[in-house]
């Protein structure tokens, strides 16, 4: 069980690095004149996976030894007995508010480009997910699915390591997973699977003085944030069923 409070400065410094290189791919492949624009969902693909990587790299160094990232991760967590209730609300807060840390610091590095972009959903859709279809259902069901399968492939890497891989080798793992998930699951709503990742930017997007910017879509956000909650306890109560928990 994690003790104390050590885990948040690692949770709230891993988050803000996550969403500096999650945002910033989407900011690179989005934004009008910038470099990168037009590189397609490969490039998403890959970059937020590095983006989890070296997310969970900073947390653990900077004392999380859970390495999140993630309020619904943790949630599940919490189920198997390595949170309170008390640290779960706790480290949910700080991973929101690197979230927010970290979509603002993308804000900062894309400066000029906000004016130049005309759409007010491209600039929303750098900070925040939203669905392809509106469908308020099947984009509940799919994040849900979608985040079942990145807890559920957790604890199936991490609950008994297969061969003799080296220590450390853990967040490389999970970022081939986070591709995976972008790959294959991401095609209808974005594969948010963390309410920390959409929530944190949608509120930054919310109150930064973003040239050009519309809605924040408020009428849509609570589906990346209760989906992933939903999904990540489904894939607690199918582990456990199976054994893998202890």
């Amino acid at each position: 069980m994690v003790t104390g409070t050590e885990n948040l400065f690692g949770e709230f410094m891993g988050t803000m690095v996550l969403l500096v290189f999650g945002c910033g791919v989407c900011a690179n492949m989005t934004l009008t004149k910038s470099k990168g624009q037009g590189g397609g969902w490969i490039c998403i693909g890959f970059g937020w996976a590095f983006a989890v990587t070296l997310g969970v790299f900073t947390a653990t160094t900077l004392g999380a030894p859970q390495g999140d990232l993630n309020p619904a991760v943790t949630l599940a967590k919490m189920m198997a007995g390595i949170y309170t209730f008390n640290q779960f609300v706790m480290t949910s807060i700080v991973q929101i508010l690197g979230g927010i840390v970290g979509a603002a610091i993308v804000w900062l590095a894309y400066l000029p480009h906000w004016a130049e972009t005309e759409d007010p959903a491209a600039k929303l859709g750098v900070f925040s997910t939203g669905p392809a279809i509106r469908n308020p259902a099947a984009n509940f069901l799919c994040e849900a699915i979608a985040t079942f399968f990145l807890m559920f492939v957790i604890w199936m890497i991490f609950s008994k390591p297969v061969g003799t891989l080296v220590p450390g080798y853990g967040p490389y793992i999970v970022g081939i997973l986070i591709l995976a998930l972008g790959l294959s699951l991401g095609g209808p709503t974005g594969y948010a699977m963390n309410p920390a990742r959409d929530l944190g930017p949608r509120i930054a997007h919310a109150i930064l003085p973003i040239a050009g910017k519309g809605s924040s879509d408020w009428g849509y956000a609570w589906i990346p944030v209760v989906a992933p909650l939903c999904g990540a306890l489904v894939a607690y109560l199918v582990a456990s069923s199976c054994g893998v928990l202890g």
